[in-house]
């Protein structure tokens, strides 16, 4: 298959110095690809590297085509036909046909093929595919509508290369099945970040970001994780055999060590007692030494060379890091009322889901919720300052550096700007400064908490509020999340702002049991 996006030694280095990819070469087929890898190993930066919104540091990128892209975040404010990129052509249009035709009117029609002349028409068909009912000038989108929006238009531009940065994070459940449709026809090259496994096992082919190192692996991510797992059981496996062939080395060392010594001790007191002429006895000893000398490198060779063998296998097997988020007991009393909302009472260590579709007023209702012991996890980490450092966010306590690292956040990593984390770092800091607070909270208000966090980590969280002893309010369209937690009650936000109760299979899970 031939490549459209090729890395020659690829590196980039951030202002302050962070190295976020080191000398990367690899290629992207004309396929649809996943691109997987732990929150923090440059996935986004990558994307951004070929996009052309960052300069490499050193070695060279090769596109084949032109490059749409679509990043995490997308700035709010902008009209329909801006997100859909089709601005500049209406504009051209409308100038025309009001009479003024300059030439640089004509030249931007001609940028797009067939000339542009329906190109209203084939922005509104676009909309319509998508299910966003909205006018072209139209500015109040939400996010998920913004996010659809953008990648219709990156489909109306026909671009030979597409690069997706987590496309479904703003997307409720509906407007995910309209990507998944969207992504399932999908031509030309196809470079996706995600967490979403649905929409990773849509894809052709899966890469994979680890150690400044570029791996395809044929097949989507169900295939890419079978393939690890085999790998990491074999090596598991050579890890155990290597530990044990070097013990054996050793064991045989000391032993040769103890007869040499007994050898020594032996010549010696021959020696001593002159039982042999002192040219024998000088032959015997130089014989012995030499012996003793080979056998030692033989013995010192056999032990490098298992030890090699031990180094290289525990190369192979995977040690990733990975968040441990020991909650605090914030000793809630099960008929303690934590917090009453749209008709709901919470009470003691209860566990509350609300879905809906975006727009509908999700985090106006968890902004509602408030009390001194509330913990709110915001979507967008609005109370992070980009310019202070991960310490001075979470809080400089000389216990709150040690405690961070547990969000694997080490040594001079906590003097890091946060405005210079990956969207998975960020989450880490805001997660950090919620659950390091003093007193912990009581209450948990949690508003699309998986957003930005790479799949290993999502587990991580998961694990850490199952455990947790206070109360959890929760709003996510990631519904395989929602599955893992333990939910008591399940929510559906309507129209008018009401909440009505729905079972599990209302909210698209089997009913447990």
């Amino acid at each position: 298959m031939p490549s459209s996006i090729v890395l020659n030694a690829l590196s980039f280095t951030w202002p302050d110095g962070s190295p976020a990819i080191s000398d990367l070469t690899s290629s992207f087929g004309n396929s649809k690809t996943g691109l997987v890898g732990l929150n923090g190993s440059g996935k986004s930066t990558l994307l951004r590297l070929i996009a052309g919104e960052l300069r490499p540091s050193g070695g060279s990128i090769h596109v084949d085509g032109d490059v749409g892209y679509l990043p995490q975040t997308i700035p709010g404010g902008k009209k329909v036909a801006e997100l859909l990129g089709v601005s500049d052509t209406i504009r051209a249009i409308r100038a025309i046909e009001s009479g003024d035709v300059s030439q640089g009117h004509f030249d931007k029609l001609n940028e797009r093929v067939g000339g542009g002349w329906d190109i209203e028409t084939e922005a509104n068909e676009a909309l319509r595919e998508i299910g966003v009912d909205v006018g072209l000038d139209q500015t109040a989108l939400s996010g998920g509508e913004a996010v659809l929006v953008a990648i219709a238009g990156l489909r109306l531009r026909n671009t030979e290369i597409t690069l997706l940065d987590e496309p479904t994070n703003n997307l409720d459940i509906d407007a995910r099945e309209r990507l998944y449709e969207m992504v399932h026809g999908w031509r030309g090259t196809l470079v996706v970040v995600s967490h979403d496994i649905r929409l990773l096992e849509l894809m052709d082919d899966t890469a994979e970001l680890r150690d400044h190192n570029l791996r395809m692996f044929g097949g989507p991510y169900s295939a890419y994780v079978e393939q690890v797992e085999q790998e990491q059981t074999a090596a598991q496996r050579d890890e155990r055999a290597a530990e044990q062939a070097l013990r054996t080395e050793k064991r045989q060392r000391i032993e040769a060590e103890t007869k040499l010594a007994r050898r020594a001790r032996s010549g010696r007191t021959d020696y001593d007692n002159k039982k042999f002429t002192t040219a024998v006895r000088n032959q015997r000893r130089s014989d012995a030494e030499v012996t003793a000398g080979k056998l030692r490198s033989q013995l010192e060779g056999h032990e490098q060379q298992a030890k090699a063998a031990l180094d290289e296998a525990q190369r192979r097997v995977r040690h990733d890091a990975s968040i441990h988020i020991d909650l605090p007991d914030p000793h809630v009393g099960s008929k303690k009322r934590l917090a009453e909302f749209r008709g709901v009472v919470m009470r003691g260590p209860e566990r509350v889901a609300i879905i809906g579709p975006n727009g509908v007023g999700k985090t106006t209702l968890l902004n509602e919720i408030q009390g001194e012991q509330v913990g709110y996890l915001r979507q967008r980490f609005d109370e992070l300052s980009d310019r202070g450092t991960v310490l001075e966010n979470v809080g400089d306590r000389p216990e709150v550096r040690n405690r961070l690292a547990r969000f694997l956040f080490r040594g001079e990593a906590v003097d890091r700007a946060v405005g210079t984390l990956s969207g998975g770092e960020r989450f880490r800091v805001a997660l950090a400064k919620l659950l390091l607070a003093d007193p912990p909270p009581q209450l948990l208000v949690l508003d699309e908490p998986t957003n930005n966090l790479d799949i290993q980590s999502v587990t991580q969280l998961v694990d850490a509020l199952r455990s947790y002893r206070g109360g959890i309010v929760v709003v996510s369209h990631d519904l395989e999340f929602l599955g893992r937690l333990g939910i008591d009650a399940w929510y559906r936000m309507l129209s008018g702002g009401a909440l009505e109760r729905i079972d599990e299979a209302v909210a698209g899970l089997e009913p447990k049991g």
